[in-house]
């Protein structure tokens, strides 16, 4: 959920006509120090929400609204930069509109279907297409971004019909974490992340389990995340999605997939259908591995400094297993999350100008850091790189080690991708409580998807 950075000294200015350059290709940016993404902070706004204020202006100046999701954490961080940037322009005024990650969704939807969309708003790549499509995004070409000096294969994903309707704050791995202190704890030795395969990914959880005191598990369940679940099927050769915006992945990987959970569960490698239940809309600070209650747990690269912070104690970095023996490597580079801007907002220059600050300034840069993904500014990512804590250090070096290993990325979802989430998480308690055997809960799966996303 939060990134990594390199930006210069004195980025351009705003006011600057942006120039775009496109690539079908992984750049040597990617190179730089790939590091954290940030696409999900998860975390209660709780009483700090702000209601939207509309575009409104007092005595002549820009009120401008402003839309994002997270813990405290971000919201901490964007009003700085909030207010970092109104330090800069006192005529403008900058309204924060925040709310955790699933009722941020709702109440876009809300705001979208009234006509009063935030002028400058958070993304995520699931959301990306639907929100083009109908219309609700500008084209931010067409806007004064300066673009020259960020990384052209990571701009490119925010493209949709040759428009660029999102500018991605910065890079993410979604990858294993790994807690030493419980695999030594257990004495079991740590996995060779560049050979194990799924079979003795199996083993090695199962031995945590059963070898650890009670309570401690091998590993928490990912069965609801479709990050690792298109790892899985790019290692058979498929992809949740195609290009052409159908479900790519078979119902044989599916059942394959929630198999390995069921037999997880029931070796004591994991914990129990109602732990996992319970534990579904908890941050990754209160995972098992942030808990020290379990030896492995699958997240974003940008994840691991809060994680080691919530367990008191180093983590590492592991490929997934199966990346060696697989048809192909899984794996892959993700924006953490977007900046748009409403195609309706009453102050496009003004808006534009707040993007370019958040995304190419170096006030921003020092205030973000690694928060939002490795930047999309090459030069603050340089910049940011060297100056960040161990923890976020070792997400940027583990990476950058993966430039050679990952092939390719997944296409932006087809519209209706958002829900695949809450249809994983749903599913995947029938198969974990034993009312679904995996194979029907695949063939479930893939007819509500089709349904959902019409392929």
């Amino acid at each position: 959920m939060h990134p990594l950075s390199t930006a210069t000294r004195s980025t351009r200015p705003a006011s600057r006509p942006a120039r775009r350059h496109r690539t079908a290709r992984l750049g040597a940016g990617l190179a730089v120090g790939a590091l954290l993404l940030a696409g999900c902070g998860q975390g209660d706004a709780g009483a700090g929400e702000t209601a939207g204020g509309g575009g409104g202006d007092e005595g002549g100046d820009v009120t401008l609204r402003f839309a994002w999701w997270g813990s405290d954490h971000y919201h901490q961080m964007y009003q700085e930069v909030a207010d970092a940037f109104m330090a800069e322009h006192p005529d403008i005024t900058i309204v924060p509109e925040f709310t955790d990650w699933g009722g941020y969704w709702d109440k876009l939807a809300t705001t979208v279907a009234a006509g009063d969309t935030p002028d400058v708003l958070m993304q995520e790549q699931r959301y990306l297409r639907e929100y083009v499509d109908r219309g609700v995004l500008a084209d931010l070409s067409q806007h004064d971004i300066e673009t020259s000096g960020m990384d052209e294969a990571l701009l490119a994903t925010g493209e949709v019909d040759d428009g660029l309707y999102a500018i991605p704050t910065g890079l993410n791995v979604f990858s294993i974490v790994a807690n030493p202190q419980v695999f030594a704890d257990a004495g079991v030795e740590m996995p060779d992340d560049t050979t194990w395969t799924w079979e003795e990914f199996h083993e090695i959880a199962t031995e945590v389990g059963q070898k650890a005191p009670d309570g401690v598990w091998g590993k928490q369940d990912w069965g609801t995340n479709d990050a690792g679940l298109n790892v899985f099927a790019r290692q058979h050769g498929e992809q949740l999605f195609t290009e052409d915006g159908e479900l790519g992945i078979s119902e044989d990987t599916l059942t394959q997939w929630w198999q390995m959970s069921l037999d997880l569960q029931e070796s004591g490698g994991q914990p129990p259908a109602s732990t996992t239940s319970e534990m579904m809309n908890m941050g990754p600070e209160q995972s098992l591995v942030g808990t020290n209650t379990g030896a492995m747990m699958a997240e974003w690269t940008n994840q691991l400094t809060a994680i080691s912070g919530a367990a008191g104690h180093e983590l590492e970095l592991l490929r997934w297993p199966g990346e060696s023996d697989g048809e192909r490597t899984g794996m892959y580079y993700k924006p953490a999350l977007y900046a748009s801007m409403s195609a309706t907002s009453e102050h496009p220059e003004e808006a534009a100008m707040f993007i370019d600050f958040m995304l190419n300034s170096e006030a921003a840069g020092d205030i973000i850091m690694a928060d939002l993904g490795m930047p999309v500014n090459l030069e603050t990512r340089e910049r940011v790189v060297a100056e960040l804590p161990a923890a976020d250090k070792q997400s940027a070096d583990f990476v950058a080690d993966l430039e050679d290993e990952i092939v390719d990325s997944p296409p932006v979802p087809p519209q209706g991708a958002g829900e695949i989430a809450a249809i994983l998480g749903r599913l995947n308690d029938e198969v974990l409580f034993e009312r679904l055997t995996p194979q029907q809960a695949a063939e479930q799966f893939v007819a509500e998807v089709e349904n959902v996303v019409g392929g």
